[in-house]
């Protein structure tokens, strides 16, 4: 009978560095959400969790001496087997730590690709995490360990004065990392022929995007009927999901449920999913869903439009976004009525309980309103033997009125700038102001 493995001990430490005023949260608050990551990963026990203030960081160690001997302390007394570093470690760092400690030291980007690992579901997610961990790796491959510092034999005569071990696992890495890519350039060419197949599909698509466990994916199936994962962790969804949902007035558009957002976001990661968050910029309307309950709910939304703009997201596509005050039913009365007022002074935003229900009609709604009034009336005269043409209006467009005269129907219709151009290109008719 196999035996469970015993959860590895862990002590979560957030170094609050000389230049921590200046960030939008305090350091509980980021203690709190470090101490969230390691709890998404399943084989780890947090039985200790500190957030140090480091005056001077050192270049060998990051702490000092006596900060060094408390947490030689807080690791033995704990019998801690892993130290998580809320921060950015250089290689040198991280292995004078684990010497100095005596435990395994993971830092912030390295527990995040940990969680991406254990997370990714399709091919396409394992291969963008594992190009993040080799880029990772890579990194870490300056005099990191002992052993990469051996020497390997030449080849005889024929060979020069051999190489290093280093040097060898650095070229097996760029090896693989080049396989890597080659399998994502596919995906990336598998990604843009879905989407200009989408494109021909006159439906409007809409992303949901938000900080990581702000509810997104529990929005998304409440809207569409789906059972994506969606569970109070943090990173629960990882693979893009895409489903068509009919709209109030009618008409229909594309959901598509993205991966959560995150301060400091590696950049190995962003890098990866690119091509995944790349359905961002496809988008006709972003939906940005924000967990209320959350002290660092303005943070979190800072973080978000950040790593969106890194993306390339212009700026008006963000103006025009939805926001979406999610998790109102865990809130006081107090509390829920000081965000009702926010969203009623807002123009674009609503509050919504995606667990119950409250307020998915008014936003379907408001979806709807937003998407129409990105439209313009227009006039198109077809031949009245060309239903497909006519179909496609139908469905792509708020047909607001059909003429059939002599051999062609007039018709007048409200319809986005973009589908304006696609029905062009594709049926070659030319539209007029109405």
């Amino acid at each position: 009978m196999k035996t469970e493995e015993p959860a590895t001990r862990t002590f979560v430490l957030h170094p609050i560095l000389p230049d921590w005023k200046q960030s939008s949260r305090p350091p509980e608050a980021r203690l709190e959400e470090a101490v969230g990551l390691a709890e998404a990963l399943a084989d780890l026990e947090i039985v200790a969790s500190a957030a140090e203030l480091v005056r001077q960081p050192r270049p060998a160690t990051l702490f000092g001496t006596g900060k060094l001997d408390d947490l030689k302390d807080v690791v033995k007394e704990n019998e801690v087997e892993l130290v998580i570093v809320d921060g950015t470690l250089t290689p040198v760092q991280q292995r004078n730590l684990e010497t100095a400690l005596k435990a395994k030291v993971l830092d912030r980007t390295g527990l995040i690709l940990e969680i991406f690992g254990e997370r990714a579901g399709t091919a396409e997610g394992v291969l963008q995490v594992e190009h993040a961990h080799l880029s990772y790796q890579k990194s870490r491959l300056v005099r990191s360990w002992t052993h990469l510092e051996r020497q390997r034999g030449g080849l005889g005569f024929v060979g020069g004065p051999g190489e290093t071990q280093i040097e060898a696992d650095r070229r097996m890495i760029d090896e693989r990392l080049v396989r890597i890519e080659r399998k994502l350039d596919k995906v990336v060419r598998t990604r843009t022929l879905h989407r200009q197949k989408r494109k021909k599909a006159p439906l409007p698509i809409v992303a949901l995007v938000g900080y990581t466990n702000a509810g997104k994916s529990t929005l998304f199936n409440r809207i569409t009927g789906s059972d994506v994962m969606a569970k109070d962790m943090l990173f629960a969804t990882l693979d893009p999901t895409m489903r068509s949902v009919d709209l109030p007035n009618g008409r229909q558009g594309i959901f598509s449920d993205t991966v959560g957002f995150i301060s400091d976001l590696p950049t190995q990661l962003i890098a990866a999913f690119r091509a995944t968050l790349e359905e961002v910029l496809e988008a006709d309307l972003i939906v940005h869903v924000r967990d209320v309950v959350n002290e660092e709910t303005e943070a979190q939304a800072a973080d978000v439009v950040t790593v969106l703009r890194e993306l390339g997201v212009p700026d008006q596509m963000l103006n025009d976004a939805i926001e979406v005050y999610n998790k109102m039913d865990l809130l006081d009365a107090d509390a829920r009525q000081a965000w009702e007022n926010e969203a009623a002074r807002r123009p674009g935003a609503i509050c919504v309980s995606a667990q119950s229900g409250q307020g998915i009609e008014a936003l379907l709604d408001l979806i709807a309103e937003t998407l129409a009034a990105a439209e313009t009336l227009a006039r198109i005269d077809l031949p009245l033997s060309d239903g497909a043409a006519l179909a496609w209006l139908y469905q792509a467009a708020d047909v607001r009125d059909a003429e059939a005269g002599d051999g062609t129907m007039s018709v007048t219709v409200s319809i986005s700038d973009a589908d304006a151009q696609r029905f062009s290109k594709r049926f070659g008719y030319a539209l007029q102001d109405a």
